[in-house]
């Protein structure tokens, strides 16, 4: 890849996010089906939305299902998808992407509680292929819009990314669609050539105001941990780690790394209105992969310049590896975040590229076995193991110490280890995934 590719990558995979982002996929395919129907239809009341008879079908794959049944929507002191669908009916704005629920009001949060409650809103599996589908469909039933139409009704069809609109119609008939990312991404499989090499080497030397966007990170995911440290949010993970900082875990930077992340995971799992930074369609993921790097700065005083190359480096290594794995599988996302930002550790100690390849290496042959059973608030207690095993992982690899070829998944060469993990994750891993939903399904 040139240095202009890997920037676009960069800024495809790493966007702000507000809320988790399977729910918030659902709230935006809702409103862009609203929209359309606004766009079709002639409405008397700006405010329509608020007011409106809704009939909200919702068809999710498993894995939407599986991370949004349990996880905190922003700014409604409750869970799951069906909130989140009628935030986005009665507020929504789709242009803003996975930032969709940002325009909350009091008055909106008061309207979609009441669809909910009102039963407006059904939930239902696809029978699909892809691990990231959604297909919203929108009616409206008591005449509030004025169309050619008895009934005016569209739907907004999401795959494979979180804020990838593939399809939509209105009254049946189709007004766009285009190729799944899976598609685009099986036709350009063969100009995929990004190493672990190529990453090291322009995280070291592409210019400063070329990368220094990815400062972004720190303004959001930082504000967000400071968030759940001074808020009780969720199971308050990293706010009993700080405040237990001195009598148990200690006055160090693991603790120190795994306090500020874990509560930034709290705030946003329970529903915190700040947004994330993403990574790979995945807040958590953003605020692992880049929160122990930024402790490490905080604690250290390393330079803006120097924390952003540390960065770019963890951020795309968790690109990469996501790119064998795929967006949503049963391996929990924070083993290949915190493998990224075990690299971005290593760089900030001085470290070569010999000793990224020694931690990506040790973070394989650690924690890759650690499965996804839901987005939910108990993700920030996953984070914070990541968080140690990346330092972990990082300090052994600078010591000189890399798990060898001879075990398990490892391989001497750096990309097939990653190649492999990708394996187990999307393929390995399918029988677990389905019985990890059979089971939230069934309590």
């Amino acid at each position: 890849m040139t240095p202009f590719e890997i920037i676009a990558l960069i800024r495809q995979e790493v966007k702000p996010a507000l809320g988790c982002t399977e729910p918030i996929a659902v709230a935006l395919a809702v409103a862009k089906a609203v929209e359309i129907i606004s766009d079709n239809c002639s409405c008397c009341d700006k405010a329509w939305r608020l007011k409106a008879a809704l009939r909200i079908d919702v068809a999710v794959s498993g894995n939407i299902l599986k991370n949004g049944m349990g996880v905190g929507i922003p700014g409604t002191g409750m869970v799951g998808l069906p909130v989140a669908a009628a935030l986005g009916a009665v507020c929504g704005d789709s242009s803003k992407g996975l930032e969709v629920l940002s325009g909350l009001t009091p008055r909106a949060v008061e309207r979609a509680k009441e669809l909910v409650a009102q039963g407006c809103i059904h939930i239902c599996v696809a029978d699909t292929p892809h691990l990231l589908y959604v297909k919203a469909t929108v009616a409206v039933e008591d005449g509030t819009v004025a169309s050619a139409e008895v009934d005016p009704h569209a739907y907004a069809v999401i795959e494979d990314d979180h804020d990838r609109i593939v399809e939509t119609s209105f009254a049946d008939r189709i007004l766009m669609s285009s190729e799944s990312a899976a598609a685009a991404q099986d036709r350009q499989q063969g100009k995929y050539d990004l190493t672990v090499r190529d990453i090291w080497d322009f995280a070291c030397t592409a210019p400063f105001e070329d990368i220094s966007f990815i400062l972004g990170d720190r303004e959001l995911n930082l504000a967000l941990a400071m968030e759940g440290l001074r808020g009780d949010y969720g199971l308050k993970v990293g706010k009993t780690i700080r405040e237990n900082q001195k009598e148990v875990f200690g006055d160090d930077f693991m603790s120190y790394a795994m306090g500020l992340t874990a509560a930034a995971s709290d705030a946003r799992m329970a529903g915190s209105t700040l947004p994330a930074m993403s990574n790979s369609g995945s807040g958590n993921q953003g605020i692992t992969v880049s929160m122990p790097v930024i402790a490490y700065a905080l604690k250290y005083k390393v330079d803006d310049e120097k924390l952003a190359r540390a960065l770019i480096l963890s951020n795309l290594v968790a690109i990469h590896i996501k790119h064998y794995l795929g967006k949503l599988s049963a391996l929990c996302g924070c083993v290949v975040a915190s493998t990224g930002s075990a690299c971005g550790i290593v760089y900030l100690q001085g470290g070569t590229y010999e000793q990224v390849c020694a931690a990506i290496k040790n973070m394989a042959g650690n924690i890759t076995g650690m499965v996804c059973d839901g987005a939910k608030v108990g993700c920030a207690m996953k984070v914070a193991s990541g968080v140690s095993c990346a330092v972990q992982s990082a300090v052994l690899a600078l010591s000189g110490t890399c798990i060898p070829s001879t075990d398990g998944i490892i391989e001497d060469d750096v990309e097939k280890t990653i190649q492999n993990i990708g394996a187990i994750g999307s393929a390995g891993m399918k029988v677990t995934d389905r019985m990890i939903l059979d089971i939230m399904l069934c309590k």
